[in-house]
């Protein structure tokens, strides 16, 4: 799989052959050759993996810090809350009470495609400290998910207009290895299809196990904003940017 700088088109990597990738559709972005980490961004409920394609300009990745970018495709699916009608899903939503009856199957489901992205990951040379979840809304409570629960010690979780899903298992499948992951969230205090008290709840849930969560609200709905970005970057900076990774 050739390497694609930022000033060319993303790479769509297909999973027609799961023989030869068993991995789900994704797309790849290196902002520069060899890679010393990646972020692997999952979309939100009815998106796309182009969403935060463009976002990754704005992030301002140093040149002596080239980072790979993997946006998953989530699977068609039909959503229940929506009248059954069929797009892209990490999971099924049946109510607006979104932590009621969560959709479990398809949330496992969706962690272990991620789960599959990591171990690639990890198979291309990049070490699992280097590697970040992140996700907007559907795709935030995927990286919630799959950060908390994963075997190797994660760079990060970046969990935008989310909230934690499975919480009651939560207790018994946290790994000692994420214990002090570094977590971000971010919410619009107007979020009509997040509520602000949801993803609140989801936070204290976190601090109760133990985590540290660096919590940031702005004033917008279920989007990201420019100050967010900016805040985004800065995180991402401190995963990141440190003497011992850029000498590698």
């Amino acid at each position: 799989m050739s390497s694609k700088r930022l000033d060319q088109n993303p790479q769509f990597v297909s999973n027609h052959n799961k023989s030869m990738t068993d991995l789900i559709q994704h797309l790849e972005l290196n902002t520069g050759a060899n890679p010393k980490g990646t972020v692997i961004w999952m979309h939100g409920l009815g998106a796309d993996c182009w969403d935060f394609v463009p976002i990754v300009k704005e992030l301002g990745v140093p040149q002596e810090l080239p980072l790979r970018f993997i946006f998953p495709q989530a699977p068609l699916r039909p959503i229940t809350i929506n009248g059954g009608h069929v797009m892209p899903g990490w999971y099924d939503i049946s109510m607006a009470e979104l932590e009621r009856k969560a959709d479990e199957s398809g949330i496992r489901a969706s962690q272990a495609e991620i789960d599959r992205l990591i171990e690639r990951e990890r198979s291309r040379g990049i070490e699992a400290d280097k590697i970040i979840l992140a996700g907007f809304s559907q795709g935030g409570a995927i990286a919630l998910q799959c950060g908390l629960r994963s075997k190797h010690q994660l760079g990060g979780i970046m969990a935008l207009s989310t909230y934690l899903t499975l919480a009651d298992s939560l207790g018994t499948e946290k790994t000692l290895a994420n214990a002090n992951i570094p977590i971000l969230m971010a919410h619009g205090t107007q979020d009509p299809v997040v509520p602000l008290s949801l993803a609140r709840t989801s936070k204290a849930t976190l601090a109760s196990h133990g985590y540290q969560v660096e919590w940031r609200e702005y004033p917008m709905q279920h989007a990201v904003c420019g100050a967010e970005i900016e805040d985004v970057t800065t995180w991402l900076d401190k995963r990141f940017h440190s003497p011992i990774l850029i000498a590698r």
